[in-house]
């Protein structure tokens, strides 16, 4: 029932109302008495919040209600008021048409493989414990949770009262950034900053193709950068002063290299590219991977030696702020780190570049594909690892084939120090899926 962030899809088939107050019930049978619940700009995500509020209350626990407002923001407020778990509406980066919910544990980070699987179990055999008639739950508003969000990025992060920054919300609710970086002193400009669930200013994912008007801004202005979110305001991405759109790995790179010392270790995820390690080397600091998704880099971080998660897709964990991925305090972050350098285009320019290839295939049959790549891998290479999906190293590189947590997808991704050993493996790891998926 849940992928690697909540359970997605669209409204009104795999996503419902009837799911949503089920999910609630399930929360409050497995012990959550308080429950901080918030939802991105999503129209339908008031009927689930309703509904998700319903079934709390309706099995004896409390919700603490912090409205429309970015996932981080709840995710703060799980731990400012001290309540027992989190759930956030949204689909994220997800076109308008889905929604989603997403779990957050009382310190701030998403329910792992192992609470998901409690409230799936309790909503597939619906065994809820109902409170009696005078027992049930409360409902209330908490203002003021983004004010408190605010405050804390300005605390946290020495914010530079100079800089001229291009802010894209992406028509979602992670006005907290422009909040931020306006009460420091920043000259900002914000483009789609008007909350729509419909997304009517480009499509909700910050990718580079969907970002080309933040760019053409960027560049025509006198920027120093921008910075972009999606729907809720989870992920953060970047735009140097020239319009460059910054690709998430060399994003990755720098704030781990800011974040670690000698000793450190960061949290990454299987596909994420060999310019960090060598970033990190730099420090005498290096890479952990963990399977893909923000709450495995986030289980990762407790550990004492992990000084920083981050995913190449725009998450950005600080674990000594928050475990939920920040888009407002990478945003913030990043500023600084452009503040103090001078410039974000030389930072990038300073870092490797190794040709690195992406591409997903939709296959309804993900999990089977991927299943038949594993054995076809391990009879052809050596060096073969199932921590997530298959990845395979070679003395030219590496390749990852993985079936997508939330989209009926096979990811493919292929990293080499040239151009044409990164087409080779890309090609070879291709090749692999297709005799997978043509395989009866």
């Amino acid at each position: 029932m849940f992928g690697t962030s909540g359970v997605r899809g669209s409204v009104g088939d795999e996503i419902t109302a009837s799911l949503a107050l089920d999910v609630g019930r399930a929360l409050a049978t497995d012990g959550a008495e308080t429950v901080v619940l918030g939802r991105d700009a999503r129209a339908s995500g008031r009927t689930l919040s309703r509904a998700l509020s319903a079934g709390i209350t309706e099995c004896g626990g409390d919700v603490v209600d912090v409205g429309v407002q970015s996932t981080p923001t709840v995710a703060r407020a799980v731990v400012a008021e001290g309540a027992d778990a989190g759930v956030v509406v949204t689909a994220s980066h997800n076109p308008a048409p889905d929604n989603g919910i997403k779990l957050w544990s009382a310190d701030g980070s998403a329910f792992d493989e192992d609470a998901n699987a409690r409230i799936a179990d309790v909503v597939e055999a619906e065994v809820f414990e109902f409170a009696a008639w005078d027992n049930l739950g409360s409902h209330r508003r908490l203002e003021g949770a983004r004010d408190r969000h605010e405050r804390a990025l300005r605390e946290s992060v020495a914010l530079p009262d100079d800089l001229a920054v291009v802010v894209d919300l992406g028509n979602g609710v992670g006005r907290v950034t422009a909040d931020a970086l306006h009460a420091a002193g920043c000259d900002v400009e914000t483009l789609n900053a008007q909350r729509d669930g419909r997304f009517p200013g480009r499509p909700s994912e910050p990718t580079a193709e969907n970002c080309a008007t933040a760019c053409a801004v960027v560049e025509a202005t006198d920027a120093d950068l921008g910075v972009v979110h999606d729907g809720d305001a989870d992920r953060l991405m970047a735009i140097d002063e020239r319009g460059r759109f910054v690709s998430g790995d060399a994003l990755l790179a720098l704030f781990a290299r800011r974040e670690a010392e000698a000793g450190d270790r960061v949290a990454v995820p299987v596909d994420t590219s060999l310019l960090v390690a060598d970033a990190l080397a730099e420090v005498g600091a290096e890479v952990t991977y963990t399977p893909v998704g923000d709450a495995y880099v986030a289980a990762e971080t407790r550990k004492p030696d992990v000084a920083f998660g981050g995913e190449p897709s725009g998450a950005w964990i600080w674990p000594d702020r928050t475990r939920c991925p920040d888009g407002p305090l990478a945003a913030c972050t990043l500023a600084a780190l452009v503040g103090a350098a001078g410039s974000l285009a030389g930072l990038v320019d300073d870092l490797p570049s190794y040709p690195i290839r992406r591409d997903s295939i939709r296959l309804d049959e993900k999990r089977a594909v991927v299943d038949r790549v594993a054995d076809l891998a391990r009879e052809e290479f050596d060096d073969v690892s199932a921590l997530d999906g298959i990845r395979v190293e070679t003395e030219a590189g590496w390749f990852l084939v993985r079936a997508s947590g939330t989209e009926p997808l096979v990811r493919i991704t292929a990293e080499a120090r040239d151009e044409s050993d990164a087409d080779e493996l890309f090609a070879t790891a291709r090749g692999l899926v297709d005799r997978a998926s043509d395989a009866d």
